[in-house]
Protein backbone atom coordinates (compact mmCIF):
# COMPACT_ATOMS: atom_id res chain seq x y z
CA UNK A 1 0.00 0.00 0.00
CA UNK A 2 1.14 3.65 -0.79
CA UNK A 3 2.21 5.65 2.11
CA UNK A 4 0.04 8.91 2.07
CA UNK A 5 1.52 11.95 1.86
CA UNK A 6 1.00 14.54 4.68
CA UNK A 7 -0.34 17.99 4.40
CA UNK A 8 -2.43 20.28 6.73
CA UNK A 9 -3.44 23.92 6.99
CA UNK A 10 -2.51 25.76 10.15
CA UNK A 11 -4.65 28.81 11.45
CA UNK A 12 -6.45 30.11 14.83
CA UNK A 13 -9.43 29.70 14.48
CA UNK A 14 -9.25 27.06 12.05
CA UNK A 15 -12.73 24.78 12.49
CA UNK A 16 -14.95 25.76 9.46
CA UNK A 17 -11.64 25.55 7.05
CA UNK A 18 -13.21 23.97 3.38
CA UNK A 19 -9.13 23.11 2.54
CA UNK A 20 -9.10 19.64 3.66
CA UNK A 21 -12.17 18.51 1.50
CA UNK A 22 -10.96 20.55 -1.42
CA UNK A 23 -7.56 18.81 -1.60
CA UNK A 24 -9.20 15.72 -0.76
CA UNK A 25 -11.60 16.09 -4.15
CA UNK A 26 -8.14 17.63 -5.83
CA UNK A 27 -6.11 14.36 -4.80
CA UNK A 28 -9.23 11.87 -6.25
CA UNK A 29 -8.91 13.88 -9.66
CA UNK A 30 -5.22 13.78 -9.53
CA UNK A 31 -4.93 10.00 -8.04
CA UNK A 32 -2.51 11.55 -5.66
CA UNK A 33 -2.47 9.58 -2.55
CA UNK A 34 -2.33 12.14 0.32
CA UNK A 35 -3.69 12.75 4.40
CA UNK A 36 -5.00 17.13 4.41
CA UNK A 37 -6.09 17.90 8.09
CA UNK A 38 -6.92 21.28 9.56
CA UNK A 39 -4.72 22.38 12.65
CA UNK A 40 -5.45 24.78 15.02
CA UNK A 41 -2.03 26.38 16.48
CA UNK A 42 -1.53 28.74 18.98
CA UNK A 43 -0.95 32.29 18.53
CA UNK A 44 2.46 31.57 20.44
CA UNK A 45 3.60 28.16 18.92
CA UNK A 46 3.59 29.07 14.97
CA UNK A 47 7.10 28.88 14.42
CA UNK A 48 7.73 25.40 16.71
CA UNK A 49 4.31 23.54 14.79
CA UNK A 50 5.65 24.37 11.46
CA UNK A 51 9.07 23.01 12.27
CA UNK A 52 7.77 19.80 14.12
CA UNK A 53 5.21 18.99 11.31
CA UNK A 54 7.84 18.81 8.97
CA UNK A 55 10.70 16.98 11.43
CA UNK A 56 7.96 14.41 11.51
CA UNK A 57 7.61 14.03 7.73
CA UNK A 58 5.41 16.24 6.41
CA UNK A 59 5.17 17.17 3.03
CA UNK A 60 3.30 20.61 3.00
CA UNK A 61 1.38 23.16 4.85
CA UNK A 62 -1.36 26.25 3.88
CA UNK A 63 -1.27 28.91 5.91
CA UNK A 64 -4.40 31.22 6.75
CA UNK A 65 -5.34 33.68 9.37
CA UNK A 66 -3.03 34.82 11.32
CA UNK A 67 0.13 33.24 10.66
CA UNK A 68 0.82 34.46 6.93
CA UNK A 69 3.57 37.61 7.94
CA UNK A 70 5.35 34.74 9.72
CA UNK A 71 5.45 32.04 7.39
CA UNK A 72 6.97 34.73 5.43
CA UNK A 73 9.22 35.25 7.97
CA UNK A 74 10.26 32.06 8.68
CA UNK A 75 10.52 30.54 5.00
CA UNK A 76 14.24 30.31 3.81
CA UNK A 77 13.23 31.25 0.42
CA UNK A 78 10.73 32.84 -1.16
CA UNK A 79 8.90 32.85 -4.36
CA UNK A 80 9.00 36.64 -6.20
CA UNK A 81 5.32 37.29 -5.86
CA UNK A 82 5.58 35.60 -1.93
CA UNK A 83 8.39 38.47 -1.14
CA UNK A 84 6.77 41.23 -2.29
CA UNK A 85 3.57 40.54 -0.10
CA UNK A 86 5.66 39.71 2.67
CA UNK A 87 2.90 36.94 2.96
CA UNK A 88 2.62 33.45 2.91
CA UNK A 89 -0.08 30.83 2.18
CA UNK A 90 1.90 27.64 1.15
CA UNK A 91 4.94 25.91 2.44
CA UNK A 92 7.49 23.07 1.66
CA UNK A 93 10.54 21.57 2.23
CA UNK A 94 12.89 20.84 -0.34
CA UNK A 95 15.38 17.79 -0.31
CA UNK A 96 18.08 19.68 1.47
CA UNK A 97 15.65 20.53 4.35
CA UNK A 98 15.57 24.46 2.99
CA UNK A 99 11.58 25.66 4.07
CA UNK A 100 10.16 27.66 0.55
CA UNK A 101 6.99 30.02 1.05
CA UNK A 102 4.58 30.88 -1.63
CA UNK A 103 1.63 32.92 -1.92
CA UNK A 104 -1.23 32.06 -4.08
CA UNK A 105 -3.98 33.86 -3.20
CA UNK A 106 -3.43 36.40 -5.73
CA UNK A 107 -3.65 34.02 -8.22
CA UNK A 108 -6.33 32.27 -6.95
CA UNK A 109 -8.38 35.58 -6.68
CA UNK A 110 -7.51 36.77 -10.81
CA UNK A 111 -8.05 33.06 -12.38
CA UNK A 112 -11.46 33.10 -10.86
CA UNK A 113 -12.46 36.43 -12.29
CA UNK A 114 -10.78 36.36 -15.69
CA UNK A 115 -11.03 32.28 -16.16
CA UNK A 116 -14.04 31.43 -14.38
CA UNK A 117 -16.30 34.22 -13.92
CA UNK A 118 -15.17 36.41 -17.66
CA UNK A 119 -14.37 39.35 -16.21
CA UNK A 120 -11.43 41.91 -17.51
CA UNK A 121 -9.21 43.57 -15.50
CA UNK A 122 -7.12 44.63 -17.84
CA UNK A 123 -7.81 48.55 -18.63
CA UNK A 124 -10.27 48.78 -15.48
CA UNK A 125 -10.32 51.30 -12.51
CA UNK A 126 -10.54 49.05 -10.10
CA UNK A 127 -11.36 50.03 -5.88
CA UNK A 128 -10.12 47.69 -3.34
CA UNK A 129 -11.90 48.36 -0.24
CA UNK A 130 -9.59 47.20 2.51
CA UNK A 131 -5.73 47.05 3.80
CA UNK A 132 -5.35 43.98 5.29
CA UNK A 133 -2.95 41.12 4.55
CA UNK A 134 -5.46 39.94 2.01
CA UNK A 135 -4.76 42.98 0.02
CA UNK A 136 -1.22 42.55 0.23
CA UNK A 137 -1.49 39.31 -1.36
CA UNK A 138 -3.82 40.09 -4.24
CA UNK A 139 -2.23 42.98 -5.57
CA UNK A 140 0.95 41.49 -7.78
CA UNK A 141 -0.75 39.58 -9.88
CA UNK A 142 -4.05 42.37 -9.80
CA UNK A 143 -1.35 44.60 -11.04
CA UNK A 144 0.27 42.16 -13.70
CA UNK A 145 -3.29 42.15 -15.05
CA UNK A 146 -3.03 45.94 -16.42
CA UNK A 147 -5.79 47.54 -15.08
CA UNK A 148 -6.08 51.22 -15.77
CA UNK A 149 -5.41 52.56 -11.73
CA UNK A 150 -6.03 50.56 -8.68
CA UNK A 151 -7.52 52.88 -5.66
CA UNK A 152 -7.50 51.52 -2.65
CA UNK A 153 -9.56 52.68 0.54
CA UNK A 154 -9.58 51.61 4.49
CA UNK A 155 -10.63 52.87 7.43
CA UNK A 156 -6.77 53.65 8.90
CA UNK A 157 -5.78 55.53 6.01
CA UNK A 158 -1.64 55.05 6.54
CA UNK A 159 -2.25 51.02 5.84
CA UNK A 160 -3.59 52.11 2.26
CA UNK A 161 -0.87 54.54 1.28
CA UNK A 162 1.87 51.96 2.88
CA UNK A 163 0.53 49.37 0.35
CA UNK A 164 0.03 51.96 -2.63
CA UNK A 165 3.64 53.35 -2.00
CA UNK A 166 5.19 49.16 -1.99
CA UNK A 167 2.81 48.19 -4.80
CA UNK A 168 3.02 51.89 -7.36
CA UNK A 169 5.84 50.31 -9.07
CA UNK A 170 4.10 48.16 -10.46
CA UNK A 171 0.97 50.41 -11.91
CA UNK A 172 -1.04 53.38 -10.84
CA UNK A 173 -1.89 52.76 -7.02
CA UNK A 174 -3.51 55.36 -5.18
CA UNK A 175 -5.25 55.05 -1.34
CA UNK A 176 -7.40 57.23 0.93
CA UNK A 177 -10.01 57.28 2.66
CA UNK A 178 -13.76 56.32 2.12
CA UNK A 179 -13.99 60.37 1.08
CA UNK A 180 -11.76 59.92 -1.23
CA UNK A 181 -14.85 58.20 -2.90
CA UNK A 182 -16.84 61.29 -3.76
CA UNK A 183 -17.36 62.08 -7.39
CA UNK A 184 -15.76 58.88 -8.59
CA UNK A 185 -16.85 55.75 -10.55
CA UNK A 186 -15.04 52.28 -10.96
CA UNK A 187 -15.00 49.15 -13.23
CA UNK A 188 -14.28 46.64 -10.50
CA UNK A 189 -14.73 46.59 -6.94
CA UNK A 190 -13.24 43.94 -4.87
CA UNK A 191 -14.41 43.69 -1.02
CA UNK A 192 -11.52 42.71 1.49
CA UNK A 193 -12.50 44.26 4.54
CA UNK A 194 -13.50 42.38 7.77
CA UNK A 195 -16.35 44.55 8.13
CA UNK A 196 -18.36 41.97 7.23
CA UNK A 197 -17.34 39.37 9.43
CA UNK A 198 -18.24 41.58 12.05
CA UNK A 199 -22.22 41.84 10.30
CA UNK A 200 -21.58 45.24 9.17
CA UNK A 201 -22.43 46.23 5.97
CA UNK A 202 -20.33 48.60 3.11
CA UNK A 203 -19.81 52.19 3.89
CA UNK A 204 -19.90 52.95 0.02
CA UNK A 205 -21.27 55.87 -1.94
CA UNK A 206 -23.95 54.44 -4.13
CA UNK A 207 -22.46 55.98 -7.21
CA UNK A 208 -19.03 54.52 -7.31
CA UNK A 209 -20.49 51.80 -9.39
CA UNK A 210 -19.86 52.29 -13.12
CA UNK A 211 -22.46 50.99 -15.91
CA UNK A 212 -21.22 47.64 -16.18
CA UNK A 213 -18.54 47.59 -12.70
CA UNK A 214 -18.60 43.72 -11.18
CA UNK A 215 -17.94 43.56 -7.68
CA UNK A 216 -16.42 40.56 -5.67
CA UNK A 217 -16.49 39.99 -1.91
CA UNK A 218 -13.53 37.80 -0.92
CA UNK A 219 -15.86 36.72 1.77
CA UNK A 220 -18.09 33.71 1.25
CA UNK A 221 -21.48 32.14 2.69
CA UNK A 222 -24.53 29.89 1.90
CA UNK A 223 -26.45 33.64 1.03
CA UNK A 224 -25.01 36.32 -0.77
CA UNK A 225 -22.68 38.54 2.22
CA UNK A 226 -24.31 42.29 3.16
CA UNK A 227 -21.62 43.37 0.41
CA UNK A 228 -22.91 41.19 -2.37
CA UNK A 229 -26.21 42.84 -1.39
CA UNK A 230 -25.47 46.28 -1.61
CA UNK A 231 -23.62 45.94 -5.14
CA UNK A 232 -26.89 43.93 -6.08
CA UNK A 233 -28.88 46.65 -4.53
CA UNK A 234 -26.91 49.11 -6.34
CA UNK A 235 -27.43 47.60 -10.22
CA UNK A 236 -23.76 46.36 -10.17
CA UNK A 237 -23.55 44.17 -13.81
CA UNK A 238 -21.72 41.00 -11.77
CA UNK A 239 -21.52 40.04 -8.90
CA UNK A 240 -19.41 37.07 -7.00
CA UNK A 241 -17.89 35.80 -3.60
CA UNK A 242 -14.84 34.64 -3.02
CA UNK A 243 -15.68 30.59 -3.35
CA UNK A 244 -14.35 30.12 -6.32
CA UNK A 245 -10.99 32.18 -5.32
CA UNK A 246 -10.91 29.55 -2.54
CA UNK A 247 -10.85 26.88 -4.45
CA UNK A 248 -8.69 28.44 -7.10
CA UNK A 249 -5.86 29.36 -4.24
CA UNK A 250 -6.32 26.10 -3.22
CA UNK A 251 -5.41 24.74 -6.27
CA UNK A 252 -2.44 26.72 -7.18
CA UNK A 253 -0.83 25.74 -4.24
CA UNK A 254 -1.94 22.00 -5.65
CA UNK A 255 0.25 22.57 -8.44
CA UNK A 256 2.66 23.84 -6.58
CA UNK A 257 3.09 20.84 -4.20
CA UNK A 258 2.34 17.90 -7.16
CA UNK A 259 3.24 19.65 -10.41
CA UNK A 260 -0.73 18.84 -11.42
CA UNK A 261 -3.38 20.87 -12.07
CA UNK A 262 -6.96 19.90 -10.99
CA UNK A 263 -10.04 20.73 -12.10
CA UNK A 264 -11.39 23.51 -10.09
CA UNK A 265 -14.95 24.01 -11.59
CA UNK A 266 -16.79 20.32 -9.99
CA UNK A 267 -14.87 20.99 -6.38
CA UNK A 268 -16.92 24.56 -6.12
CA UNK A 269 -20.11 23.15 -7.31
CA UNK A 270 -19.34 20.58 -4.40
CA UNK A 271 -18.89 23.21 -2.00
CA UNK A 272 -21.75 25.60 -3.03
CA UNK A 273 -23.64 22.00 -1.82
CA UNK A 274 -21.89 21.95 1.22
CA UNK A 275 -22.60 25.36 2.24
CA UNK A 276 -26.43 24.96 1.33
CA UNK A 277 -26.88 21.78 3.34
CA UNK A 278 -25.02 23.33 6.27
CA UNK A 279 -27.09 26.66 5.63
Amino acid sequence: MTDKLRFAVFGNPIKHSRSPLIHAAFAKQCNVPLEYRALRVELGDFERAVTAFFDAGGSGLNITVPFKEQAAALAAELTPRAARATAVNTLWRDADGVLHGDTTDGVGLVRDMVANLGWRVQGMRVLIVGAGGAVRGVLEPMMRELPDSVHIVNRTVERAETLAREFGVLGKVTAGGYETLTDRQFDLVINASSAGLQGEGPTLPAGILSERCCCYDLLYAAEPTLFMRWAAHNAAWAVSDGLGMLVEQAAEAFYVWHRQRPETQPVVQQLRGVLAAAA
